[in-house]
């Protein structure tokens, strides 16, 4: 039954329950991770109803085209969160890295899961298994969307050719297998995982290699900023040290860059109340970059002074139960070290590599 906006089922006692409805897109990699929170939602509150609402996004339908050269990252987001406005769905989980870091308005991340490995990932054509970036031969092609991870290891394996690559995750590894083009292709560690592909993963590219994309690794739920039930429901979903982490992150590339398809990377670290970022930019080519890293202490402040508001927002992320002193460190670090990048000629580097990736 349907009262407004909500949905509503009556159950074998008769006692009616909200339903709650979650976006995702179709892509079995998205299935996937929509299914991991609906399940710990199931077991953190039994008596719920949840229905999963998939959708194919633009991002999902344009698939001749570069990532970078068709928009912003809400190609992923788009339909799903037009479904949120709507009332269609209640809540939609995404990879966190095809979240903007300027969220429309009325929406918020509700919760930031537990990161899984952020790094990026080195999946070789069967022919080449054995081998490594290292060995492969002179000129192999090497097949990624992003711009972040070819500015990176053109640098590092500049015997290496970088080509295009779009497509889900089993897309990719089709063309990767099937075809002979690629030699190898860059994925997210986390993606093959959560498919249950570890097997495929040759490689695992360290931050001395190749540094990871902001909120990369990690899950989002973003819900209606003002529909205070949902947001409490899920936010028990946060881990705080990952909320930290992509908080700074999100900060970092927002006063960067504003979200433009740049080559920015990052690295984070939380070790002993301290939370350290890496933040890097890079021409097109490697060839130009600046990296540097900067920390900060992240030890909450005394009780009468933590009580956080609950609808401060962190670059668009809602944590009322994480302490609201870190979540403010973790956001200055962002816009800290960015600050000190551009103070260096970030700005130049990223202009020319915009400018140039137009022009492609």
């Amino acid at each position: 039954m349907e009262d407004g906006p909500y949905k509503y089922i009556r159950d074998g006692d008769g006692k009616v329950n909200r339903v709650i409805r979650i976006g995702t897109r179709k892509s079995q990699l998205a299935r996937i991770q929509t299914d991991s929170v609906a399940e710990k939602l199931k077991k953190l509150y039994p008596d719920v109803h949840l229905e999963i609402v998939a959708m194919s996004t633009t991002g999902d339908k344009i698939l001749d085209t570069a990532l970078s050269k068709i928009g912003e990252k809400s190609l992923f987001t788009k339909e799903l969160e037009n479904a949120l406005e709507r009332n269609e769905v209640d809540l939609v989980v995404h990879s966190l890295k095809d979240l903007p870091t300027m969220l429309p308005l009325g929406f918020t991340i509700g919760a930031v899961l537990e990161r899984e490995c952020p790094f990026d990932a080195v999946v070789l054509h069967p022919k080449n298994i054995g081998k490594s970036l290292d060995t492969l031969p002179e000129k192999s092609i090497i097949g990624t969307s992003s711009l972040r991870r070819a500015a990176q290891l053109k640098k590092r394996f500049p015997h290496l050719e970088f080509k295009d690559i779009r497509g889900n995750l089993n897309t990719r590894l089709k063309k990767l297998d099937e075809k002979e083009e690629f030699s190898a292709i860059i994925l997210a560690a986390a993606g093959m995982t959560r498919m249950g592909w570890e097997n495929r993963i040759s490689q695992i590219l360290d931050p001395e290699n190749c540094m990871y994309a902001v909120g990369q690794g990690a899950l989002a739920v973003e819900v209606r900023a003002r529909d205070k039930d949902i947001l409490e429901m899920v936010s028990v979903l946060h881990h705080p040290d990952t909320v930290l982490r992509c908080i700074a992150e999100r900060a970092f590339l927002r006063h960067l860059a504003r979200g433009c398809s740049v080559p920015v990377a990052v690295h984070t670290e939380v070790k002993d109340s301290q939370l350290y970022l890496t933040g890097a930019v890079y021409s097109l080519d490697g060839s130009d970059s600046l990296k540097e890293t900067m920390q900060t202490s992240i030890l909450p402040g005394n009780q009468v002074e933590e009580r956080v508001d609950e609808g401060a927002q962190h670059v668009g992320v809602t944590a009322s139960n994480v302490p609201g002193a870190p979540q403010d460190a973790a956001e200055k670090l962002g816009v800290d070290l960015a600050q000190l990048l551009l103070s260096k000629g970030a700005k130049e580097i990223l202009t020319v590599a915009r400018q140039l990736n137009d022009a492609r």
